[in-house]
């Protein structure tokens, strides 16, 4: 977003990675330090997962620009999303966390509730369970980032220990749209499962947040958006878009199933609030460095 009296902040990212057994759920883990002597504002892109920020220090405010209620307000632990449209976070201060990306399906058994009770919003970790409060505290505690990957990995396969499993047909058509890069019709899915495709829908909804659709959308844009060379849960700020894509977008937008580039635009307008050439030329800083 950028603007006057915004600067950027000092920052340090570790990426870590987790023990094999806990792969299928978050590929990594990212701790990260930052320092922002003045407030920073930042615009995070639409995502088909869950991001879960174990922080402490500094808070943030998150807002989802269409509805303030849907937002969290000075967190340093919370979790947010699925998410169909970008948000924006702010924060000034000093601050640390590490930051996991969960899947839908490994989001509802960690966090032990439908997803469709956080779609589209951002909630503190302490309204959903102490249990996430207690382990963010217990990472501040620990003096290094080796040693807060380390509790991690132990403290996952705990909580996934004493986890229900999930639905294995939603774990199946999770697993199919996935794996095609959104590129499975509704239809194939139910007949792939078994169920009707108003079944299907519902169901999918109230697990994992979002309708299959609406899945199979945010999976296609994930893709193109990785042209960029940027993380989703780490959109840049962008100026003003234009409306003329950078070249070699009309391309890609066929190569990713765009109808044209103009429905390419629409998307990333849509999902992170700016045209890809805007994006890509955007130089801002991420909170929570990738």
């Amino acid at each position: 977003m950028g603007g006057p009296g915004m600067d950027v902040p000092l920052a340090e990212a570790v990426v870590g990675w987790p023990d094999p057994g806990l792969r299928g759920y978050t590929d990594r883990y990212l701790g990260y330090r930052e320092h922002a002597a003045r407030p920073v504002l930042r615009r995070e892109a639409a995502g088909a997962f869950v991001v879960l920020i174990l922080g402490w220090g500094a808070p943030l405010d998150v807002t989802d620009p269409r509805s303030a209620e849907r937002g969290a307000y000075g967190v340093n632990a919370f979790v947010a999303g699925p998410f169909d449209a970008y948000c924006t976070t702010r924060t000034a201060g000093a601050g640390a966390g590490v930051q996991l990306l969960l899947t839908p399906p490994a989001a509802r058994r960690l966090l032990g509730l439908p997803l469709g009770e956080l779609a589209n919003r951002a909630v503190p970790v302490d309204q959903l369970d102490r249990w996430w409060e207690r382990l963010r505290d217990e990472l501040a505690a620990v003096p290094d980032w080796a040693g807060r990957f380390a509790r991690l990995d132990a403290a996952l396969a705990a909580r996934l220990g004493a986890a229900g499993p999930v639905e294995p047909r939603l774990r199946r058509a999770w697993r199919l749209l996935a794996d095609s890069g959104g590129g499975v019709g509704v239809g194939a899915l139910a007949e792939e499962v078994g169920w009707s495709r108003r079944h299907l829908a519902v169901r999918f909804r109230q697990e994992f947040g979002l309708p299959p659709k609406a899945v199979a959308r945010l999976l296609r844009f994930r893709r193109a958006y990785a042209t960029l060379g940027r993380e989703l849960v780490t959109a840049p700020a962008a100026e003003p878009p234009g409306d003329d894509p950078a070249p070699g977008w009309a391309e890609l937008a066929a190569r990713f199933g765009y109808f044209d580039q103009s429905h390419l635009i629409r998307e990333f307008r849509e999902f992170a609030g700016a045209t890809p050439a805007a994006l890509a030329r955007s130089t801002s800083h991420s909170s929570n460095p990738g």
